[in-house]
């Protein structure tokens, strides 16, 4: 995604005439920072939210239960309970699945976790990913990569509910602050997957599963957090347990803040989530309300290697530019066991985001406003008999989004709408003969972009139509006690997203349609995935290991013309490949003592494309494709020495990559080694977590991206920081 393209979930760029490019992985705009304890301007609408969860927070609690979660939920004897999560398990990958896939539990992520953005946490837990975030911190616009393919490939989910903006199917973490707190566990799949109840998985998808409504006993928890570069973080979360009426809620506020590594890139964030449910015999009823607010300063552009040798925390852009916006989640689930053993599940959802990025560089001052809102709905049907697994569900969503731009005070430069709807539906079947479990699953989907312009753009109303099928079929082989092989292929397709129909523009009207406004120039990208894995599972290790080949058809890649602005646009490339091999690995043979971690070893390559990112075209063969590293390994150590103490070490290494699609010399990321420690103490109901990041400060980069004019620049790793968080539960 480039600077123009609005690609951040209801966020637009600044003017054209002072962009510059940026990252591929996305836009990320900012705001500005306000004191800790002010509230943004976007407040209001979720003001009750907020002060209700802060009050239930403090219902009086009996028995500690975070830590034992799992088993309070599992004590719960209902029916309906075991189908609390109905939805999220129809569209996760089961154990027996033919799919190469990773599922984290509460238990990772709380050692893992001290507030950091998803894509920071997730960097290290999961093969073939990659991260890196704006600010120099773990806080802030943060961007996943998976397999080399940025995060608008990668499908997420909460809950079932999809997260994907429609438009550019972008998702910006930094929207929930503090998300993972009310995470119980995260499964991340590679390459395609299965079906979801949406668009369809491309590079993977994540699917958060929330922290369970129906438990035993009611308990709370707090958490105060200190560290370096201003972090601040405050968290304080609760449960009400089961009533005998059947009722049980879970809540949880936080608020954190940071001044940032670069030069004023501050982030504020604060969120709020609430679950709530009804739970009987055979039916569950259950809200889920998720809302976040954000204000950030500026940071989305990286600095040169002239820049930086000056200052490390050089950041280019001025104070003047930042960005305030607030985002909702709100989704209302029937779940119901059938007499034949069957469950049904049935959400509806609404979800949406709105907010402004100002560009106050005087005597420029620019306002750009965004709001987008979405509804769905989305119904699974499961049912397991003997040997066979049926699953199937359909989904069917509205979106739209209103893109404003103002030359303040009062002069209006645009004002269009995007409008999206999405229908799908999948059936996916499991069954099992002696020792082989065979997979099928088919998806199809249909999408529809159609483009309102603004009043004085001289255009009429336009849209365009995709039909997608996208099937996949794999076998599981249990070859011994605890040993298994899968295979796996599948097929899926992907149509453009917004940016690249319009070329970076976020307005088109009379001088500019007659090269977008057909909105053929970007065709949708198909892409042919092969997995062959194996797994073992004993007391002392975990092993898993996996093939992929991952071919693809028009995959729009960074390869046109430089705009005005300095961004390079996306057009689709012929025919590419990424393949590889990725292990994961836990070893517990030592007493106390946990060895563990991952590492993908890849080959990738666009065949053939013609090149005009320089302004003249060049005819390239058997480039790799920007930042997607050729190794990366991920290792840590974890020792218990006594009940309550754990102490953690974690290293990281990537090896260089291109910063885009000409594979020069001059255009790297180089590679890098990080490490990072833990202590945890626990003593009774408080803990103490002290956590060292980057402790070597490698003054390396996590990305950068490449200018049309070829300006190289670079965003830096998190610097060497350290971190306190002082929890109680109740």
């Amino acid at each position: 995604m480039t600077r123009g393209s609005a690609t951040r979930a209801a966020r637009v760029r600044r003017p054209a005439c002072d962009r510059d490019a940026r990252s591929t992985t996305g836009f990320a705009h900012s705001f500005g920072v306000p004191p800790f304890g002010a509230r943004p301007s976007r407040a209001k609408p979720i003001r009750a939210l907020l002060v209700s969860t802060v009050m239930a927070a403090f219902v009086p609690a009996s028995t500690p239960l975070l830590a034992q979660a799992r088993q309070d939920s599992a004590a719960v004897d209902s029916a309906a309970r075991r189908i609390e999560g109905v939805s999220v398990q129809a569209i996760r990958a089961g154990s027996a699945a033919p799919i190469a896939q990773k599922t984290i539990e509460r238990e990772a992520l709380t050692q893992r976790h001290f507030g950091q953005d998803v894509p920071m946490l997730l960097m290290n837990a999961s093969p073939s990913l990659v991260s890196h975030n704006e600010t120099g911190t773990q806080w802030g616009y943060s961007y996943l990569r998976l397999r080399g393919l940025d995060q608008t490939r990668i499908n997420i989910t909460i809950d079932g509910v999809p997260l994907n903006d429609m438009e550019d199917q972008v998702l910006y973490f930094a929207n929930f602050a503090d998300l993972l707190s009310n995470v119980q566990s995260v499964q991340v799949q590679r390459g395609v997957g299965t079906s979801t109840a949406g668009t369809a998985s491309y590079a993977g998808s994540i699917n958060f599963e929330t922290v369970p409504v129906a438990r035993r006993d009611a308990a709370g928890d707090v958490q105060l957090q200190m560290g370096s570069f201003g972090a601040q973080r405050a968290t304080v979360g609760f449960n009400t347990g089961l009533t005998a009426g059947g009722f049980a809620a879970y809540g949880r506020v936080s608020g954190l803040r940071t001044n940032g590594y670069r030069d004023h890139s501050g982030v504020m964030g604060r969120s709020a989530f609430l679950g709530a449910g009804w739970f009987g015999q055979r039916d569950v009823v259950k809200l889920t309300a998720l809302v976040g607010l954000l204000a950030d300063t500026l940071s989305y552009t990286g600095a040169t290697l002239a820049e930086l040798a000056q200052n490390r925390r050089f950041n280019p852009l001025n104070p003047g530019e930042r960005d305030k916006f607030g985002q909702q989640m709100v989704a209302l689930a029937w779940s119901r066991a059938l007499s034949n053993g069957g469950t049904v599940n049935t959400t509806v959802y609404r979800n949406s985001a709105s907010g402004n990025y100002d560009y106050f560089d005087l005597p420029d001052k620019y306002r750009y406003n965004l709001a987008h809102t979405w509804y769905g709905a989305t119904s699974v049907y499961n049912v397991e008999r003997g040997a066979l697994r049926f699953n199937t569900g359909v989904n069917a969503n509205t979106y739209q989004r209103a893109h404003r731009a103002y030359f303040q005070p009062s002069t209006e430069l645009y004002d269009n709408t995007g409008h999206k709807q999405d229908a799908s539906g999948f059936v996916k079947l499991s069954y099992t003969a002696g020792r082989a479990t065979w997979f099928g699953d088919v998806q199809g989907r249909w999408a529809r972009f159609r483009y309102q312009p603004s009043e004085n753009a001289g255009i009429t109303e336009r849209s365009i139509d995709w039909t997608f099928v996208n099937p996949k079929a794999g076998v599981t082989y249990q070859l011994a006690q605890g040993l298994s092989a899968f295979a796996s292929y599948g097929i899926t397709s992907r149509e453009p997203a917004r940016n690249d129909l319009f070329g970076g523009e976020d307005d088109l009207n009379a001088d500019n349609v007659a090269d977008f406004g057909d909105f053929t120039r970007v065709k949708p990208e198909r892409l042919h995935d092969t997995e062959l894995g194996l797994n073992y599972t004993r007391p002392t290790l975990d092993l898993s290991a996996n093939l992929y080949s991952m071919d693809f058809r028009n995959d729009i890649a960074r390869i046109g013309a430089p705009t005005a602005s300095g961004s390079i646009l996306r057009r689709n490339v012929g025919s590419s490949y990424r393949r590889g091999l990725e292990v994961d690995v836990a070893w517990r043979g030592i007493n106390r003592v946990v060895l563990a971690g991952n590492a993908t070893w890849s080959t990738n390559r666009i065949r053939q494309f013609t090149d005009s990112s320089r302004g003249t075209p060049v005819l390239r063969r058997n480039v790799e494709p920007l930042l997607t590293p050729r190794f990366i390994s991920s290792h840590r150590v974890e020792v218990t020495p006594r009940r309550g103490l754990m102490i953690g070490l974690e290293g990281r290494y990537q090896s260089r990559a291109f910063l885009d699609n000409t594979s020069s010399p001059d255009r790297v990321l180089p590679d890098y080694y990080t490490v990072d420690a833990t202590a945890r103490l626990a003593l009774g109901r408080s803990s103490l977590t002290l956590r060292g990041q980057n402790l070597g400060d490698t003054q390396k980069f996590g990305s950068g991206s490449v200018s049309g004019s070829g300006t190289v620049r670079y965003f830096v790793l998190p610097a060497r920081a350290l971190f306190a968080t002082l929890a109680y539960e109740f």
